[in-house]
């Protein structure tokens, strides 16, 4: 995993046992032997996309360096219930200390890594790309990203930093589309350039004005098709806003370049995982 920008994935894997652990786990503590071994195995219970096994590997390795640890099987495939994601043998209270981290980083990931994929799979045999948002969990954004893409999806700006997109209220504070985007052309030269639009004029107007890209805000399948027809590719075109996956099928077929989908990071349930412990003699 490579961030984006914030934390390192070791601050974060750390924050998230020092969150857990607190002053130490006292049920485990109780029952279990302080040198006591075990074995556990994290299963798939539902089919999907795994992603996170760099997370949830820290999160062992962190509790215990001794741990001996096997990746079974690779990320960003689609595998079907019951595959054996990873086994850890070692110290049986840093297993259980490790397991809901471990567990949190995988499912959320491989949740978002799943959603996408089903995402990419409505689009096969078109051409439009499916985009993730900025609408992440602060602190996991480029983990999260990095998901997407395991799933078979194309990552949007990573922040506000790496690409220029004007919204209705930029739009308002310059003075119109026009004058938008020639202060953010005169700002940035380097940076490619997005306007959202809502309408013919918008789209005239933002055309005229140089826009590489188009953001077709919140807009009826008709309405994207005929977008389409008028923009003639004069511009790369982005269709946003109440989508989802039972309509990204019929919004693909109207010819837009990309479908940027909030609800990928936003609202991916977890891949439902689970972990058995088996203690060793």
């Amino acid at each position: 995993m490579n961030a984006l920008a914030g934390p390192s994935l070791a601050e974060l894997v750390q924050s998230a046992l020092r969150e857990d652990l607190g002053t130490g786990d006292v049920t485990s503590e109780a029952t279990v032997p302080e040198h006591a071994r075990a074995r556990a195995r994290i299963v798939q219970k539902a089919g999907g996309v795994i992603y996170g096994l760099e997370a949830a590997l820290l999160a062992f390795r962190l509790m215990d360096p001794g741990l001996c640890i096997e990746q079974r099987g690779p990320e960003g495939e689609w595998r079907e219930p019951g595959a054996v994601v990873l086994v850890a043998t070692g110290n049986a209270r840093a297993l259980l200390g490790a397991e809901r981290t471990a567990l949190n980083f995988l499912g959320r990931l491989s949740g978002i890594a799943t959603a996408t994929a089903l995402g990419v799979r409505e689009l096969a045999g078109t051409t439009t790309r499916l985009l993730d948002t900025r609408k992440t969990t602060p602190g996991l954004r480029a983990l999260e990203k990095e998901a997407v893409v395991a799933g078979g999806g194309t990552n949007h700006r990573a922040g506000l930093y790496d690409a220029i997109l004007l919204k209705e209220n930029h739009i308002a504070t310059a003075g119109g589309i026009a004058a938008a985007v020639a202060a953010a052309r005169a700002h940035a030269p380097a940076l490619e350039v997005e306007v959202e639009v809502r309408g013919v004029a918008e789209i005239d107007e933002a055309i005229a004005a140089g826009a590489e890209r188009l953001l077709l805000d919140n807009m009826s399948v008709d309405e994207l098709r005929s977008a389409v027809s008028r923009v003639a590719g004069r511009a790369q075109l982005e269709a946003s806003g109440r989508i989802t996956l039972e309509t990204l099928r019929a919004v693909a077929a109207t010819g837009v370049d990309f479908v940027s989908m909030g609800s990928l990071t936003h609202s991916a349930a977890a891949l439902d995982l689970s972990l058995g412990l088996e203690l060793l003699a």
